[in-house]
């Protein structure tokens, strides 16, 4: 198979307390904080239509994730067998991209306070979607 290269610009960074990945709960619902994201000034325009009360997906990279791991033990749980990566939610991974669905607490120029993230300081952001309702026959 052809190997191809991507890139990916981040379009704005994390705020977090969360400073160190050992004291970051696995999943935002894990009593995650809230966090700021501070856009890039180019991408303020694609901030238009999105509101506080909203939820959205982030999508960040992982920054600070292993990126040569294939099997890990799952939530960091050395008495669980190994897995392999594509089976976890691991941060450790080849592409190291999150995906963290939280809600838009407060939109202030272009910053966004949202919550619950459990992504670290710093984490570079690379998209945001909106939460789409789920179609009326599921």
């Amino acid at each position: 198979m052809p190997t191809s290269t991507f890139a990916l610009h981040p379009i704005a960074y994390v705020h977090s307390t969360l400073k160190h990945p050992a004291l970051a709960p696995k999943q935002g619902r894990e009593a995650a904080p809230n966090a700021r994201l501070a856009v890039a000034q180019d991408f303020v325009d694609g901030l238009q239509g999105l509101q506080a009360g909203q939820e959205v997906i982030l999508i960040t990279w992982l920054h600070q994730a292993r990126r040569d791991l294939l099997k890990v033990h799952p939530r960091d749980n050395p008495k669980a067998p190994l897995a392999g990566v594509f089976t976890t939610r691991s941060a450790d991974r080849p592409n190291p991209l999150g995906l963290h669905r939280v809600k838009i607490l407060r939109i202030t120029g272009r910053e966004l306070e949202v919550g619950p993230l459990e992504a670290l300081d710093g984490t570079p952001v690379v998209d945001i979607k909106p939460v789409l309702a789920p179609p009326a026959d599921c």
